[in-house]
């Protein structure tokens, strides 16, 4: 509630009026049964016709003036529930920008893309809705009950006894329906998370043939969420069933007590049709508060799910206030004793990390498969906090600096190149802001993409398609490069960056790259010993350790892990022509 009630502060006023039309409105709606009284006992017993048109004349302007209330009630409703929508959505998504990487993994993007659509949704419903219905709702109920009291006390008993029943039966299936609801927002987390990542990546399923083994997998989510949403509805549909129940028998039992009293003379006509009358405004709004509570009872599920989120504490954020400044070395960049686990996981991703890196220097990195490469570099961008260790860069502890320095300080090229829709001069001003054209050209020029470039149709403001779908593999990843070279980054990391480019472009792109910086640090993480070969250093991985780093000749007289990759890729008969 406390998130509700951030988002619902800049909305004090309508969280006021709306409840106070529908109020004024349900007071109008008490007052009709009143006339109908004086109508039937003063009008049509007596044939009076100046009172019944009275009666009607004052039944209608109740009723114009109710209209008005309520439409009033629910501008100021709608209102602050869309306002508080959009600023929890707002927020959510400003909060999805924070999170490192760790945060990303855990929430999973198929989780926060229910939560900012269809949970806020929910969200949004039940604030409308308890606006116009929360106070509406008990205060005609009770109201009707006061007014039957002020018509005939022995008859109202009836209004006395069915009102407490009624409200212990809804509340008892309130408090039955809530966790069911949380189980079936998180089952319907896991539905979209599979459906998500068939539509990723379906050209996948298809090469391999999969389709029917994820259609049986979906199949089988899909049932477990309808029998959740079955088991929570069955509960729920017994409120309207029960509700109808417990009002037409107190109805039967008014109307045969009620033709008791007019035998007698204690009650007249008019007045037991406007006991009936309240006792019907009772049933109507015990259904929609009803409707309300299983409404409301989604919503506060909903809302649960989206503090989880607003209120998640920023792993990276927390580092930052527990790190303390330290010197480091002359080096530029240094790893100093780093280890690293991913959340959950139960092994090291990277032990006992430490090297170090003057300014200006080349470092290549390679190693097998899920050696740790990646997730080394990600440490110096700060996406994920070290475990152990310290991270340096420029003789500061990368968990010290703002997370805005910190990347324009580091630019990185990841392995899976993404390009955004729009403009070519719209993705590369995603580096820098206020790049002009002849910056964007020499940047395409030191990617290799300049060529193809120029060759599109309206160049730079070539329209790129989500994801970058109408270009090669090649072209993306050059773009990408061009992106992050634009800002012109002390320090440079390309992720693998270069693996869908042939050999000769690779070199041009290498030596581009040192020759239009020269201070500019460098880090390349290849599978390709060709790629780098020629760096000042080479460090090498092998599942999360550092086993040896040297220069290229250096590695291929005594590393054994590099001599098995360069010698996979350079027979040994040809490897002095390779070194050429």
């Amino acid at each position: 509630m406390k998130t509700l009630k951030k988002f619902m502060g800049a909305y004090k006023k309508e969280t006021v009026l709306a409840p106070l039309f529908k109020l004024l409105e349900a007071c109008f709606e008490l007052f009709v049964p009143l006339v109908v009284v004086r109508m039937i006992d003063q009008g049509i017993k007596k044939d009076n016709m100046a009172v019944i048109w009275q009666s009607g004349g004052l039944m209608l302007l109740l009723a114009i003036v109710g209209l008005a209330c309520s439409i009033t009630a629910q501008f100021f409703a709608a209102k602050a529930a869309t306002g508080a929508a959009t600023a929890m959505r707002r927020a959510m998504f400003e909060k999805l920008q924070k999170f490192s990487f760790t945060e990303i993994d855990e929430v999973g993007t198929g989780t926060m893309i229910t939560r900012m659509t269809s949970d806020i949704n929910q969200v949004q419903s039940g604030i409308n809705m308890v606006l116009r219905l929360f106070l509406r709702s008990p205060f005609i109920v009770f109201g009707a009950m006061a007014m039957a009291f002020t018509i005939d006390v022995e008859a109202a008993v009836v209004f006395a006894v069915i009102i407490p029943v009624l409200s212990v039966v809804v509340f008892a299936i309130l408090l039955s329906t809530i966790p069911g609801y949380r189980k079936v927002q998180a089952m319907l987390d896991q539905v979209l998370g599979r459906t998500r990542e068939n539509l990723t990546g379906g050209r996948v399923i298809r090469a391999f043939r999969k389709e029917q083994d994820e259609i049986e997998g979906f199949r089988k989510e899909n049932k477990t969420l309808r029998k959740l949403q079955e088991a929570v509805g069955r509960v729920s549909a017994l409120l309207n069933p029960l509700t109808y129940v417990g009002i037409n028998i107190a109805l039967v039992v008014l109307i045969h007590q009620g033709s008791l009293r007019v035998q007698v003379g204690a009650l007249t006509t008019g007045e037991v049709v406007a006991l009936i009358n309240y006792m019907s405004q009772i049933l109507v709004e015990l259904i929609k508060l009803a409707n309300l509570i299983i409404l409301v009872t989604k919503a506060i599920a909903c809302l649960n799910r989206v503090s989880e989120v607003l209120e998640k504490e920023l792993t990276v954020e927390k580092e930052k206030t527990l790190a303390e400044s330290s010197e480091s070395s002359d080096a530029y960049v240094e790893y100093r004793h780093v280890n690293f686990a991913y959340e959950g996981a139960g092994d090291l991703a990277l032990e006992d990390i430490s090297f170090q890196v003057k300014k200006g220097e080349l470092i290549g990195i390679i190693g097998g498969t899920g050696a740790g490469k990646s997730t080394l570099m990600q440490l110096l961008c700060g996406f994920y906090p070290v475990t152990e260790g310290t991270v340096f860069l420029d003789g500061k502890p990368v968990d010290t600096y703002e997370t805005n320095t910190l990347l324009d300080k580091v630019g990185i090229v990841m392995q899976k190149p993404v390009l955004f829709r729009g403009s070519i001069l719209e993705n590369l001003r995603m580096g820098k802001q206020d790049a002009t054209q002849e910056e964007c050209w020499k940047a395409l020029e030191i990617a290799q993409a300049k060529d193809f470039v120029e060759e599109k149709q309206f160049q730079l403001m070539f329209r790129v398609q989500q994801g970058g779908k109408n270009l090669s593999g090649g072209q993306r990843q050059r773009l990408s490069l061009a992106r992050t070279l634009i800002k012109k980054p002390e320090v440079l990391i390309l992720d693998d960056s270069a693996s869908a480019l042939d050999y000769l472009t690779d070199v041009n792109l290498r030596k581009a790259i040192r020759e239009s910086a020269a201070d500019q640090t460098v880090f390349i993480i290849s599978q390709r010993t060709a790629s780098i070969m020629d760096a000042d250093k080479i460090l090498v991985l092998d599942d999360g350790k550092l086993i040896a780093q040297g220069t290229h000749q250096e590695l291929l007289d005594t590393c054994e892990t590099y001599q098995e990759i360069y010698y996979s890729q350079f027979p040994k008969e040809g490897s002095h022509e390779a070194d050429k």
